[in-house]
């Protein structure tokens, strides 16, 4: 098989897992979703529903930092305005 033909065959693996809606990402976006658990309940000592009301708040902060991140970098690559 040649490399052409190998590429091809892989991306039409691709396009068939995403086309029946399932994808091989859920174990990691799980553990990722699960960090905002851990990090708001160490001891896991919260009720189920504190606990991931915390963690939606703790998930949307973690963001919001990415966002500001992105806007700064944005803003410090732009070029200057003559």
């Amino acid at each position: 098989m040649t490399p052409a033909e190998r590429s091809l065959r892989s991306r039409l693996g691709a396009l068939a897992i995403h086309a029946t809606g399932r994808t091989n990402t859920a174990p990691a976006r799980a553990s990722f979703l699960g960090r905002f658990d851990r990090e708001v309940d160490p001891e896991g000592v919260l009720t189920p529903d504190e606990r991931a009301r915390r963690a939606e708040y703790a998930k949307r902060a973690h963001f919001t930092r990415l966002a500001i991140a992105s806007a700064r970098a944005r803003r410090k690559a732009r070029p200057e305005a003559a």
